[in-house]
């Protein structure tokens, strides 16, 4: 009997979707080995994006601490701040006694994640490396914080609104698209950034897409010689900076984005941040690139 109802409680556990994690051994996206305790409780995040995706789990009370510009949502602006998450102050990442430090390969340094664990700590790495990447981060996360059901319902909400835009795009024409994130010089996204998968996936053609460097600089007379349909020009709102190099295009009229008036502004959070406000930037870009297709 006692066995029986052990079984009924545990079937009873699952079908109500309790997010549940047992004890273990995770493998993380650098493939380390790493223990993570059953419910941690006190998470203390080294990216923005982490931040993000950890809040989009429901876990804002479970967050100890975040790295400078974690700045979404507003609440994560009052967690203790550990530092940039190229230059970590490690001392007070130990003052608030983490149980699990997510950190991500694009951005720490791998000295500060080594320091951290030989001082014992459970760290464990994500490396999303293009957009549908961010889907299995949110599932890794989700299942080394006990919260695999939430984890798994976004990933289905955020996967149906990007197939949405697949399906809009299908067979369209592809404006050609210069997207610019630095103003003097002039730097640019290359072919293995996330910003160039995102333009691919709004059904737009990125002029610099096959550039091996990340983030190349661009003369004007290579911009003037890939005509560039649309400009779009990646905003943290720094001082109004970036405002002003979109006025300074207007004087450059044979440029196709210029003559017809397709210079746009995006905020740089929605499309540098691997977390799934990647796909608001997807939308945004959308609609940027074919405001036909998405109103």
């Amino acid at each position: 009997m006692k066995t029986i109802l052990i079984s009924l409680f545990v079937c009873i556990f699952v079908i109500m979707g309790v997010d549940t994690v047992l004890p273990a051994v995770y493998m993380d996206e650098m493939g380390r080995r790493v223990d993570i305790p059953s419910f941690p409780k006190r998470i203390v995040s080294l990216a923005p994006s982490i931040t993000e995706t950890l809040y989009s789990l429901n876990l804002g009370e479970r967050i100890a601490g975040v790295t400078e510009f974690s700045n979404y949502p507003d609440e994560a602006k009052r967690k203790p701040n550990v530092g940039s998450y190229i230059n970590l102050n490690i001392e007070k990442i130990i003052s608030l006694k983490p149980d699990l430090i997510i950190a991500i390969a694009d951005g720490n340094k791998k000295e500060s994640v080594d320091a951290l664990e030989r001082l014992g700590y459970s760290v464990y790495a994500i490396n999303p490396r293009c957009v549908k990447d961010v889907f299995q981060t949110i599932d890794n996360i989700g299942k080394i914080t006990g919260c695999i059901g939430r984890a798994s319902r976004l990933i289905k909400e955020l996967k149906s609104r990007v197939n949405y835009i697949e399906s809009r795009i299908k067979g369209i024409e592809m404006p050609r698209v210069f997207f610019q994130i630095g103003i003097n010089p002039v730097v640019t996204v290359g072919k293995d950034t996330f910003h160039n998968d995102l333009i691919k996936m709004a059904g737009g053609l990125n002029i610099s897409g096959n550039e091996k460097a990340k983030y190349p600089r661009y003369s004007m007379e290579e911009i003037l010689l890939n005509t560039p349909d649309i400009i779009i020009i990646s905003s943290m709102d720094r001082g109004g900076g970036f405002d002003r190099k979109k006025r300074e295009w207007m004087k450059w009229k044979s440029i196709p984005a210029v003559k017809n008036g397709r210079i746009y502004v995006i905020d740089s959070d929605l499309v540098d941040h691997p977390s799934p406000r990647i796909i608001d930037g997807l939308e945004e870009l959308s609609r940027l690139i074919h405001p036909e297709l998405f109103k």
